[in-house]
Order: C-alpha cells, then structure tokens, then sequence
C-alpha cells in the first residue's frame, strides 16, 4: 500500500460517546501502520445519524489530520450531512469529502 491508495475505515452499528474512543484508537492504529494520505470512512452501516455520530465523524478527522491524512465519508446518509453542515462542521471532511447516499 502506498500514500496514494485510500484506506478504508468501516464503521457499522449505533455509535455511542462510548465507542468514540475506540473507533479513534482503531483508527490511529490502522494510520501507524499505513502511508496513506486519505482515509475513506464508510458509515453505510450506521442506522440514522444523530450528534455523537457527528462528535465521532469529527473526532475522526482530526485522528487522521494528526496523522497527515484527510478524512473522507464514503455513503454517509444525507441527514449525516446535514447534521455536519448545521453544526459548522461540513468542511471537517473537507470540500468533496462526502460521497452520495447509497444506491
């Protein structure tokens, strides 16, 4: 693997304040072990989005900044969207950093 090649961080199930600091240690340690410049964050399998998803997404980003990477939300719902947006936090996935709702 190299800088160029994305690397794919999945989230799934109903993200709790609790799983926060898992999901950022998991991905810290999957950045440790990686080149990459760009993390593509796939939160297809969470079920609706709320504030502590935000908080995680959020707290992702600046776990992959610190590592020179950029975060990216891969099938991120457009209420996850929206929530980032309202709460001034669109460009912590930077500009292009979301992809469409899934198919």
């Amino acid at each position: 693997m190299d800088a160029q090649t994305p690397i794919t961080f999945v989230v799934t199930g109903r993200v709790t304040r609790a799983d926060v600091p898992a999901l950022c240690a998991e991905l810290e340690a999957l950045l440790t072990r990686s080149p990459a410049a760009v993390v593509d964050c796939d939160v297809h399998g969470v079920p609706g989005a709320d504030l502590t998803l935000v908080e995680a997404v959020a707290r992702l980003a600046l776990v992959a900044r610190r590592a020179g990477a950029r975060l990216r939300l891969r099938h991120a719902p457009g209420e996850l969207r929206s929530l980032l947006g309202l709460v001034g936090l669109a460009e912590v996935v930077g500009p292009g950093g979301t992809d469409p709702d899934p198919p």
